[in-house]
């Protein structure tokens, strides 16, 4: 059940200007994610970045954005990513198994997007200190249900030494730099 950066992909779900001051710890949030964006970039990892109905949520954020560069950004409508008919096909066509989600809102479409990944035959990753909602009881409950749906809980810092796997190498030493 090891991770490995070859069979991993990072799917940023709607971290967009109107959603995230609603959410409970934003600030906190928002900075973990930024965490886990800079060392997944840092390992090599692709990502891909939906945003919820961008005419009236607005766009993802510019310090995310700054973040994972020009990957691909798709708009939905639909709450589970997978619903998304060119969302589900950028999935399929990375070849990856593990999906490493992070975004908003958790209960909402985080958990409907994990839920389908792991009925599609991903590994569904979701980094629990990188997800919320506007309600943190709401957030619990979907971190709950996703691990009883089989997706893997872990958090930030957790993840990014899984993935860098040994110390003593330039990637360790940039990632250990990121978590101080």
């Amino acid at each position: 059940m090891r991770l490995t950066t070859e069979d991993s992909l990072c799917l940023v779900i709607d971290v967009q200007e109107r959603l995230m001051p609603a959410m409970d710890a934003a600030d906190e949030t928002l900075a973990r994610i930024h965490l886990l964006l800079e060392g997944l970039k840092v390992l090599g990892l692709p990502f891909l970045v939906s945003e919820q109905y961008p005419k009236g949520l607005g766009s993802t954020l510019g310090s995310v954005k700054e973040r994972v560069g020009d990957s691909p950004t798709l708009a939905k409508v639909s709450f589970s990513c997978c619903d998304d008919p060119a969302l589900l096909e950028s999935l399929l066509a990375s070849g990856r198994k593990n999906i490493i989600v992070c975004g908003v809102e958790a209960h909402v479409c985080v958990q409907q997007t994990v839920i389908d990944l792991a009925a599609l035959e991903f590994r569904p990753v979701v980094v629990a200190d990188c997800v919320t909602s506007r309600n943190p009881d709401d957030a619990g409950r979907a971190l709950d249900r996703m691990g009883d749906e089989g997706a893997i809980i872990t958090g930030a810092e957790s993840l990014l030494f899984e993935l860098t796997r040994t110390a003593g190498t330039d990637t360790f030493k940039a990632i250990s730099k990121l978590v101080k």
